[in-house]
């Protein structure tokens, strides 16, 4: 597939009108174009740390002048001039405010009433002919690494794969497991390739991030892929963008693919040190777990919402399934959702082990 347009949108604030800027997403989305959302109440440097060919910014609540020219100076500050900047804001910007932002260098901003014909046309005509990626993705990686804290002699990264079907948490699993990989070590860098499948022959709604609290952290690099049309939950650029994070030095890396079925093994061993299943307790009758191959490979399994109904008898059932495979395979139940849980601490304690 060419590399389609690739923006970023964002809420600075929520205030009950967000619910526009998932309708424009979709547009964008129906049209060919990549939207990483990051969701509402976002920071400027949230908002500018994605390299990207433009920024949406949706904002009803005031402030929206200072706002967008926050976000601009950090783009100027990390050498991203060239990521365009457009936004909009219902009734809350008026024609004079927009004037001063355009003069600041927000490129457009959409007034109420605007079709959405106007804004894909925008986009498409600005931003489809620029340049994907005016810097190398090394430098991007590498002024990212710049921006935490000073380097030290380092182990190899450790690389977590994770995987499951879709809707069992794996992003909340993965946003507590790095709460507590940043806490343990003051100095630690963490990465996270997140994977979000691409709509056949149109665009990918990226938007891990909106889920995620703790890993919008100066220690944390997220990088957002679409499939594209690559089978198998991961993407063809996975493999590049691993190698570039290993030699940028970061600690931990987590990939985290899209939501996979039964048949799907996404992690070779050579790709991942730890491959880690997250299941929920509703997948069906017994037989259906000797369909799940992953079951077969995973070092680590994990019962997500095992506060839900039926969790016993699924862990039951799934321990019963490892028991066969005689691996040595660790079976874990978790409320990822729950603050402080227990069974979160108790994979983290296992994942930590392999850093040592």
């Amino acid at each position: 597939m060419a590399e389609p347009i690739r923006i970023l949108t964002a809420v600075p604030i929520c205030d009950g009108h967000d619910s526009a800027i998932l309708t424009i997403n979709m547009e964008f989305i129906r049209h060919g174009i990549e939207v990483i959302y990051l969701g509402y109440h976002r920071s400027a440097w949230d908002i500018a740390r994605e390299e990207v060919r433009a920024i949406g910014i949706s904002s009803y609540n005031g402030g929206h002048v200072e706002f967008f020219s926050e976000v601009l100076a950090f783009l100027r500050k990390e050498n991203a001039k060239h990521i365009g900047v457009f936004g909009g804001g219902g009734g809350t910007i008026t024609k004079a405010d927009a004037a001063i932002m355009r003069r600041r260098g927000v490129e457009h901003i959409f007034f109420a009433g605007t079709p959405f014909d106007e804004m894909i046309r925008f986009v498409k005509e600005r931003y489809g002919r620029r340049s994907a990626a005016t810097r190398s993705r090394e430098e991007v990686v590498r002024r990212f690494a710049c921006n935490a804290v000073a380097t030290r002699t380092r182990s190899p990264a450790l690389v977590i794969g994770v995987t499951g079907p879709g809707g069992v948490g794996k992003t909340t699993l993965i946003d507590e497991l790095v709460l507590r990989f940043l806490g343990s070590d003051l100095r630690r860098r963490i990465a996270i390739l997140s994977h979000d499948p691409s709509v056949v022959g149109k665009g990918a709604l990226l938007g891990d991030r909106a889920a995620m609290i703790y890993s919008q952290d100066d220690r944390v690099f997220m990088h957002s892929l679409a499939t594209r049309g690559a089978a198998g939950g991961l993407s063809q650029a996975t493999e590049p963008w691993l190698r570039r994070l290993k030699r940028a030095g970061f600690d931990v890396v987590f990939i985290e693919t899209v939501g996979i079925g039964q048949e799907a093994m996404p992690f070779s061993r050579n790709l991942v040190n730890c491959r880690v299943l997250v299941m929920s307790p509703e997948y069906g009758s017994r037989l259906q777990l000797h369909k799940v191959v992953m079951l077969d490979a995973a070092e680590i399994v994990v019962v997500n919402k095992s506060d839900a109904a039926g969790a016993r008898t699924a862990r039951s059932e799934v321990g019963q399934r490892l028991d066969l495979n005689a691996r040595g395979q660790k079976l874990i139940a978790t409320v990822a959702n729950r603050h402080r849980d227990p069974g979160v601490d108790e994979l983290f304690s296992l994942l930590e082990q392999l850093l040592k």
